[in-house]
């Protein structure tokens, strides 16, 4: 089989070309055809051309955007262009930090072995953060499965077939969130346990701001489940607090409006217009191997 691993970067070299190294020594006891695809998302920073020899990947290419989008973007512009340009059976798309274990892509392939054309998550069951940010994280699993009715638990590592692909390329949410597109899309979905890396080189880039827009993102794709929920949640609550209003009590109120308000910001994000036009934004093609 084909295997695309799909990386977007912005600035991190280091860790990215220590990744495909990893993978690389990964791929000789690999009987599939692996090869990787780099999303470099309008670097700032200079790519060190110095690779060392890469001798078991197929081929390694490096998409140049002209303008900086965004992780879920460049994540998505790299669905379109495998779709559209290479010939493949399953896409790995990865975090290029080391937080997505290389070693777990085995996993992945051991999997589909035994379940063909099924989407495979890798479902985090350990993460590397700190106590706040772990803490921060079930809130956010929370919210978004009281809000949504949908659980969650999985980020961009997973493994899917050319048919999910297909799907996703042509779903106007996947240019605003990846795994809430995926959920959207697929009901049937296959996990492997999933262990949260710690990062090769400096520290996470994901902070507090950073993980209440990625909730966000993924809750505004369920956003008429959102609006139906926090209606019914607003009836219940007056009748319970009707004769107990008071400042206090209209803190809720406040939440849901600030969740509302910022849902039906971020699905403005959602335009398959954008989305279809979004290889007219690679500015060049590198070849690595």
């Amino acid at each position: 089989m084909k295997i695309k691993i799909l990386i977007p970067v912005y600035n991190d070299w280091q860790s990215v070309t220590k990744l495909i190294s990893e993978i690389d020594d990964l791929a000789k006891n690999i009987n599939h055809e692996i090869s990787i695809i780099v999303v470099n998302d309008a670097s700032t920073h200079d790519r060190d051309t110095n690779n060392n020899e890469l001798n078991n990947l197929n081929s390694v290419k490096i998409l140049n955007m002209k303008t900086n989008q965004g992780h879920a973007r460049c994540i998505a512009t790299g669905l379109k262009y495998i779709l559209e340009k290479d010939e493949f059976d399953y896409v790995i798309p990865m975090d290029g930090d080391g937080e997505d274990r290389p070693e777990e892509i085995n996993d992945f392939l051991n999997k589909i072995e035994r379940n063909d054309f099924i989407p495979i998550i890798g479902e985090r069951i350990k993460r590397s953060e700190s106590l706040l940010f772990k803490t921060c994280y079930q809130i956010h699993k929370l919210i978004t499965l009281v809000f949504t009715g949908q659980s969650i638990k999985f980020g961009n590592f997973t493994c899917l077939p050319k048919a999910t692909v297909d799907k996703m390329v042509n779903e106007k949410a996947t240019w605003n969130s990846f795994s809430g597109s995926l959920r959207k899309l697929e009901k049937e979905l296959i996990s492997i346990p999933s262990i949260r890396g710690t990062r090769y080189f400096g520290p996470s880039k994901m902070n507090f701001s950073s993980l209440v827009k990625h909730s966000l993102s993924i809750i505004s794709v369920f956003r008429k489940a959102v609006l139906i929920r926090s209606a019914l949640f607003i009836i219940i609550y007056i009748l319970l607090i009707k004769s107990h209003a008071s400042i206090i009590t209209l803190i809720p109120f406040l939440f849901l409006l600030y969740l509302i308000y910022s849902v039906s910001n971020l699905a403005l994000r959602e335009n398959i217009d954008e989305y279809k036009t979004s290889l007219s934004n690679i500015e060049s093609i590198s070849k690595i191997k």
